[in-house]
């Protein structure tokens, strides 16, 4: 089983496993029903400051990563995050959903670098 990363605006029926939202906002226009989410585990996003400041420029992506990581280090929900993320790649894939429209550049690769370096 492996993480996998999705932006939420694509079709679900093409991504099946357990399906967690790692924004720490909800995505615009999109619906708690169409979004087929199994949770919403907000506090692991980055925070408000750190999103404001890196305003998904590619430029500052390399900052960004150091500095989400650090964010995400200290986060006393990142034990808790990871357990549930291991738990459910025993059974099935796990999709990380993020509204960014860059797929190169957002939290949810950094979450996941940060995730598969923990549970290997």
């Amino acid at each position: 089983m492996q993480i996998k990363l999705v932006r939420i605006y694509q079709k679900t029926s093409n991504f099946s496993g357990y399906r967690i939202l790692v924004d720490r906002l909800w995505p615009r226009g999109i619906s708690k029903k169409s979004a087929h989410l199994d949770q919403w585990f907000k506090e692991i996003g980055p925070s408000k400051s750190l999103r404001q400041w890196f305003n998904h420029d590619p430029a500052k992506f390399y900052e960004f990563r150091d500095k989400y990581l650090l964010e995400l280090k200290q986060n006393p929900q990142a034990k808790t995050f990871i357990q549930l993320v291991s738990q459910q790649l025993m059974q099935q894939d796990v999709i990380f959903l993020f509204g960014a429209k860059d797929l190169q550049h957002n939290q949810a690769v950094v979450l996941k670098q940060f995730v598969e370096q923990r549970l290997s």
